[in-house]
């Protein structure tokens, strides 16, 4: 643990349930990289007088999570498109008291999409519906992606997060697989928990996929990351997704890019 200086530049997290994980990360790679900042994680039932803190301290940076995604937005001074294009918004950067928003989810799964070389021309089933969802959907669409299907029984939210990026509904799994669809889990399905073995999609359906990805963090390797990877399909898991998120957080922050091997260090030992 370094020792605090008057110096340093704080970065927080504002966070209905705030855990150890984006502080062990950040604070990994601060030591890491010998930079002075330091990470904290907090929670509030004030989120306005929380951004005039940031303001009025020169807190450098902040990580939203729900449930201030979507309201932290009427109190900074600029959104940029990752974050309007979903109308939620997981980091804040602080510049002067100038603070602008972002959201390095959108950005982490377009890069992903690259990275993995899926191909944006297949077709896509995307269950979910929720908030990180919708950052998903946004990216999947900014990829290329057209012929996708939202599946959520979600009545309201799946037909309203379909019809705004111009894809389809359904309430259910379609009961025929879809030939070389990517398939895509933003449900709790396969977390650690009550529902820690259920698979998003069925083997029926995985055996005729392009590919797969799953954005539960925890575990990493789901039952669908596991049976993807045993049928031999390119996989983007959640531990991909918060690591490279969190990496662009980080380099927001502090103006320095961490490398891949310093991400995936940092990413282990916030998962410890």
């Amino acid at each position: 643990m370094p020792i605090l200086h008057r110096d340093m530049t704080l970065c927080i997290s504002l966070s209905g349930r705030p855990s150890n994980i984006g502080t062990r990360f950040h604070n990994y790679l601060y030591d890491e990289l010998d930079l002075p900042f330091v990470y904290k994680a907090f929670s509030t039932d004030d989120l306005e007088g929380a951004i005039r803190g940031v303001r009025a301290l020169g807190i450098g940076g902040v990580s939203v999570s729900m449930p201030f995604k979507t309201d932290v937005m009427a109190f900074v001074d600029e959104v940029e498109e990752s974050a309007a294009a979903i109308d939620a918004v997981n980091t804040v950067v602080n510049t002067g008291g100038r603070l602008v928003a972002s959201n390095t989810d959108y950005e982490a799964v377009q890069s992903l999409v690259a990275s993995h070389g899926l191909d944006t021309s297949a077709p896509v089933l995307l269950r979910g519906s929720g908030g990180m969802a919708k950052a998903v959907a946004a990216a999947l669409q900014g990829s290329g992606y057209e012929d996708v299907t939202v599946v959520a029984r979600n009545r309201e939210a799946g037909p309203a997060l379909a019809e705004r990026y111009g894809f389809r509904w359904l309430p259910d799994v379609p009961e025929n697989p879809v030939e070389g669809a990517l398939l895509v889990n933003v449900t709790p399905l396969g977390m650690d928990g009550p529902q820690a073995e259920e698979l998003a999609f069925d083997h029926r359906h995985l055996h005729v996929a392009s590919g797969v990805m799953d954005v539960v963090a925890f575990p990493s390797e789901t039952p669908l990351v596991r049976a993807a990877r045993d049928a031999g399909l390119p996989v983007v898991t959640g531990a991909e997704v918060i690591a490279l998120q969190a990496a662009r957080q980080f380099a927001r922050y502090t103006g320095v890019t961490p490398t891949d091997e310093q991400v995936a260090r940092a990413s282990a030992f916030s998962r410890e």
